[in-house]
């Protein structure tokens, strides 16, 4: 039993306790021990779309208000089905995208393009470095400088 002497119109799961007694409503008297922890309410989707239809049907002062009081609901609650059944009703009535699903963009693939153009522009300097020491060579060719020639023991400390 409910308020004023009514039962709910809906059961909701009756839950065993760790004791091994029955509570929530549907489950005859109420277990009087307080449960550490609250558990949250869930409503299908059919209970919601008939207290819905139910809401909208009623005619009169003060009926939804007594709808609301015999199912334990807020009027919030009311709100957010709304607001749901209307954007899922919005969201079937769209036209479908069509074509190819869009390929899923691999997280490598920024730093690969970056990598490339790095790579690019250095062979570009270095294209540019190699002809000015080709220049360089003819020009000491033309002057008829000699250029001394690095032995391997020379060439190593240079480069390091």
């Amino acid at each position: 039993m409910y308020k004023g002497g009514k039962e709910r119109s809906h059961v909701n799961v009756v839950e065993l306790h760790e004791s091994g007694q029955c509570y929530g409503p549907g489950a005859g008297t109420p277990d009087p021990e307080v449960v550490g922890r609250a558990v949250r309410r869930r409503f299908t989707a059919a209970y919601k779309q008939r207290i819905l239809a139910e809401v909208e049907a009623a005619a009169g002062t003060g009926a939804v208000g007594r709808i609301l009081r015999r199912e334990g609901l807020y009027s919030s609650q009311l709100a957010i089905w709304r607001k749901a059944r209307t954007n899922s009703e919005r969201a079937a009535l769209a036209p479908k995208k069509r074509g190819p699903k869009p390929i899923p963009k691999n997280p490598l693939q920024a730093e690969n393009t970056q990598l490339k153009r790095e790579k690019a522009q250095l062979q570009k300097k270095l294209h540019t470095a190699e002809l000015m020491l080709d220049l360089q060579k003819k020009v000491s060719q033309i002057l008829g400088i000699t250029l001394p020639l690095l032995t391997p023991s020379e060439d190593e400390e240079v480069n390091s």
